[in-house]
């Protein structure tokens, strides 16, 4: 469950194994769970996950996610000496382990359906969303043209309009908003003009 997952321990943090992972690779989004951790966001919330890494011995981490898991990611690194000091001095954990763990390493994988860090020709997860997109519109197409309607689709990606584009773009799409390019002026009339042609 992500970081809520390192706060909270428990089962949470359990070792993958060949038959816990088979038959997962052809699934959408994320069988190990994701979630929103407000915890984490707090130095006593860190603490707890560092105990909880500490405890299984887990010093190498790899997070997948957006801007809030990498910003939080670096933080955790950047205060990980210190949290162990804080895990000694509390009588939480000894010298001993603490100088076992000392190091935590960190592999940063951008997890967004949005495509929009630079140097990576594709993030995480944007080409399972754009064909789930294109599935969807592949339905739609055969219903609209059988009853001679239009459809409106609207497909995530908050600010980002990659996916509307490309999406757009496959499917043939006659008109497409994305934020990068607000529509000017007059736009509805034009949109009407294009649809009754």
């Amino acid at each position: 469950q992500g970081y809520e997952g390192l706060v909270e321990g428990g089962d949470n943090i359990k070792q993958a194994n060949w038959l816990s992972v088979s038959n997962i690779i052809q699934l959408g989004g994320t069988v190990i769970g994701s979630a929103r951790c407000k915890a984490f966001t707090t130095r006593a919330g860190r603490l707890r996950a560092a105990r909880n890494l500490v405890e299984h011995g887990i010093t190498n981490l790899c997070v997948i996610g957006g801007d809030g898991s990498l910003t939080g990611a670096d933080i955790f690194r950047s205060e990980w000496a210190g949290l162990l000091e804080e895990l000694v001095r509390d009588g939480q954990i000894s010298e001993e382990v603490a100088r076992e763990n000392c190091r935590l390493n960190i592999v940063g994988l951008v997890g967004s359906i949005d495509n929009d860090f630079c140097g990576t020709d594709m993030t995480i997860g944007t080409d399972s969303a754009l064909h789930r997109i294109m599935e969807v519109i592949d339905a739609i197409t055969t219903t609209a043209q059988s009853h001679q309607r239009t459809f409106v689709l609207e497909v995530m990606g908050r600010h980002c309009g990659y996916l509307a584009l490309v999406s757009g773009l496959a499917s043939g799409a006659d008109w497409l908003f994305i934020p990068e390019s607000p529509p000017e002026d007059g736009w509805e009339d034009l949109m009407c003009e294009r649809l009754g042609e």
